[in-house]
């Protein structure tokens, strides 16, 4: 099955970019799963966790959605499920790419990455420091730092759970690091953005990276 065949569900996310946030509209939530699924088979429940824990630092969904979503991906054959026995509970239903859904996931990633489009709150405060409440401002920039610190401490707790000796990553966890370095270059930057404006503005900048 083909992309352009692909009933796709289409819905905005964000993620951090250089201190500002990135609005990314009419993307695919089946090709996140499909990738998630790729690495290993999980139930609905386990797979959203996923969501909450990783994949939605870059690809955010509801479990809802997810959970909508995986129901018509079995009905497309990108997926199947079958139950499996749990002692005193009821029994899950565990999801696994399909051929169909490894060929979709090749073609996907041989598509052109469109351009994300760059939206900031914070830009646009920026640019009207002349008009508006300046101490508001710096408080903003100041709220937003400390979110880039808590992130990147989080990051950082990965790498050290995860990839202990990053120069030994296993061939198939190469994405997955790269995708973490990527967050944690994001938020470094998003740190320096924010010190570099409280300097600007006269401001002590508190910690760094």
């Amino acid at each position: 099955m083909r992309i352009s065949k692909m009933r796709v569900t289409s819905y905005a996310t964000s993620c951090v970019c250089i201190g500002m946030r990135i609005t990314v509209t009419a993307m695919a939530l089946e090709h996140a799963i499909l990738v998630s699924l790729a690495e290993r088979s999980a139930s609905g429940y386990d797979l959203a966790r996923r969501f909450d824990a990783s994949i939605g630092n870059f690809w955010k969904a509801s479990h809802q959605q997810i959970y909508k979503v995986l129901g018509r991906m079995e009905s497309d054959k990108l997926v199947e499920s079958h139950l499996v026995a749990q002692d005193g509970r009821p029994d899950k239903r565990v999801y696994a790419i399909t051929t169909e859904g490894s060929a979709e996931l090749a073609a996907f990633t041989s598509t052109p990455t469109s351009p994300e489009v760059l939206r900031s709150d914070l830009a646009v405060k920026l640019r009207a420091l002349p008009f508006g409440d300046r101490d508001a401002i710096v408080a903003s920039v100041r709220q937003r730092q400390a979110d880039h610190q808590a992130k990147l401490a989080g990051y950082r707790a990965s790498v050290e759970r995860f990839y202990p000796d990053p120069a030994q990553v296993p061939a198939e966890q190469l994405g997955a690091w790269l995708v973490l370095r990527g967050g944690i270059r994001a938020e470094e930057g998003g740190i320096a953005w924010c010190q570099e404006i409280l300097e600007a503005l006269g401001q002590s900048t508190g910690e760094g990276p």
